[in-house]
């Protein structure tokens, strides 16, 4: 507790350094591509819409929760499942749409509004290199687990994924055990969650924690297994904002729902892979994305000058 009101606090004293003005509009994103991408094309399309917008990006999703519901960040990015189990506790199973009904509800009693979510789905899933998985026959997490009892110790089933996994409600142990998957403590590979992807595509390990939209699935050849037991619950992605600030621009709430509508599985894959495999500025693919879809104008500020304040 102590860290994390240490590390809070420190986010509020940036939060609040310096000028600004009132009616600034303060979003706040996590520490990976497709949150970069979603603040900056959120930032981007408020600045034509002639907002004063704040951009702070590279918060864990506690830290950023705990930011938004004391009030020191107006929209963040958030997914169903990571406020359902994360922030609420929620343990049930939910589809889609009672997902999305229920963290209203929950997140509503603190004062926060979910708007239309987007329809792409950034869930975890397991993957395997696509040419390892056609020759052990896997293509569904079942699967896996058989082919692991018919090797059993005569391979080893390293598995990679990021720390934070390892230990959530939602994570490791309760998934091994309604697979029956028997993965010991030296075959766990933590890892940052970039990394995974690298491990599989050098089969330096045997299976790999990924996420469903992320670019570099499709470009490094990994087959994602079908989780056919329905363990994972739905990341369907809102900017989720403060109720208060809808107070003052009850526009805002339906404001983002042209993005938001475009944004399925294909293209958000497919806006990650342009800065995680072709290297792209985040800020250049974002303003690329409003332009193509004629949500910004040509003449919309370039990333040179990019009037956005934003803090790492």
């Amino acid at each position: 507790m102590k860290p994390l009101l240490g590390a809070l606090g420190l986010l509020l004293a940036a939060l609040s350094g310096g000028a600004q003005a009132a009616d600034t509009i303060r979003i706040g994103g996590k520490p990976f591509t497709e949150q970069r991408l979603l603040t900056a094309i959120s930032s981007q399309f408020l600045q034509s819409k002639g907002y004063d917008v704040k951009v702070t990006n590279g918060l864990g999703s506690t830290l950023a929760r705990s930011a938004q519901e004391s009030g020191q960040l107006d929209i963040v990015w958030e997914y169903t499942g990571s406020s359902l189990i994360v922030y609420n506790k929620v343990t049930e199973k939910l589809d889609a749409e009672q997902s999305l009904a229920k963290v209203r509800e929950l997140d509503g009693k603190k004062g926060l509004v979910w708007p239309t979510p987007a329809p792409f789905n950034n869930t975890y899933a397991l993957a395997m290199p696509e040419e390892q998985a056609e020759q052990l026959g896997v293509r569904t997490l079942s699967d896996l687990a058989r082919v692991m009892k018919e090797q059993g110790d005569k391979k080893p089933h390293l598995f990679a994924m990021d720390p934070e996994f390892a230990g959530r409600p939602d994570g490791l142990a309760p998934m091994s055990e309604l697979y029956g998957f028997h993965f010991t403590r030296d075959d766990v590979r933590q890892m940052d969650a970039g990394l995974v992807y690298t491990a599989l595509k050098n089969r330096q390990v045997f299976v790999g924690l990924v996420y469903t939209t992320d670019g570099r699935l499709k470009d490094f050849k990994l087959r994602v297994l079908e989780d056919d037991k329905q363990y994972f619950p739905f990341y369907n992605a809102a900017p989720v904002m403060r109720a208060d600030l809808l107070e003052k621009h009850p526009e805002l709430k339906t404001l983002f729902d042209p993005i938001a509508r475009l944004l399925d599985d294909k293209t958000m894959q497919a806006l990650n892979a342009q800065v995680d495999i072709q290297q792209e500025p985040v800020q250049r693919v974002a303003q690329q994305f409003l332009r193509e879809h004629q949500l910004i104008g040509d003449n919309a500020q370039t990333t040179r000058k990019q009037p956005a304040r934003e803090e790492n």
